[in-house]
């Protein structure tokens, strides 16, 4: 997704938001609500602290406030670090919200935030441009939101419930082991495990007679 978006500052905006709300499992409202620091607008919900080993973001998000952890990634064009760095720094985002909105052509950054309907038609968009050109528009637009960038990490990674619940903020554990159970699907396998994935025997005769089943 991240590869199909142009190399413009509209384009270099959207990565840092797929990068960040994938990395830390966020909602499409904590993304949008984010702010550059702390207690800088009236409508904010959020905001990220840039450390050495990654970022933090504050988040008061549906369960209460919560600290979510961004670590660096090893490859600039997927970091959302490196992404949200560069987009701040062409942005020229110092102070407020910091997901704006770009003016046509590039012709600079506006000051009000995006709104968090902007996640679900980028993800869309993103998708509909190459990823998942085989899926229908409609299959796309009710398989793919802005919740898919948070449901996509739940469900992927590979680490115990406890932190995943933590990070995406979940009020029960039962929420995080729905995602968890979409993970695992068929990783234990009873069909092979029974030795059943040897090759087929030959198949049986049928009697002439057919047989009676009785189900008690």
């Amino acid at each position: 997704m991240l590869g199909v978006l142009d190399m413009d500052l509209r384009g270099l905006r959207d990565r840092a938001i797929l990068a960040i709300g994938f990395a830390g499992g966020l909602r499409r409202s904590e993304i949008t609500g984010l702010d550059r620091g702390p207690e800088q607008t009236e409508d904010g919900t959020g905001w990220i602290e840039i450390l050495d080993g990654g970022v933090l973001l504050t988040i008061n998000g549906k369960t209460g406030w919560r600290e979510v952890e961004i670590g660096r990634g090893s490859r600039p064009e997927t970091c959302p670090i490196a992404l949200l760095e560069t987009w701040m720094r062409l942005g020229r985002i110092a102070r407020g919200p910091l997901f704006r909105r770009v003016a046509k052509k590039n012709a600079g950054v506006a000051a009000e935030r995006l709104t968090d309907k902007h996640v679900a038609r980028l993800v869309q968009n993103a998708c509909s441009r190459r990823a998942c050109a085989a899926i229908s528009r409609r299959e796309r637009k009710r398989a793919f939101a802005g919740h898919s960038l948070r449901a996509g990490l739940a469900s992927s990674a590979q680490i115990e419930e406890a932190h995943v619940q933590k990070h995406l903020g979940h009020a029960s554990a039962e929420m995080t082991r729905r995602y968890q159970r979409k993970r695992d699907r068929f990783k234990v396998n009873l069909t092979k495990a029974a030795g059943c994935e040897r090759s087929p025997s030959p198949p049986m005769r049928l009697h002439r007679r057919p047989a009676i089943l009785i189900f008690r």
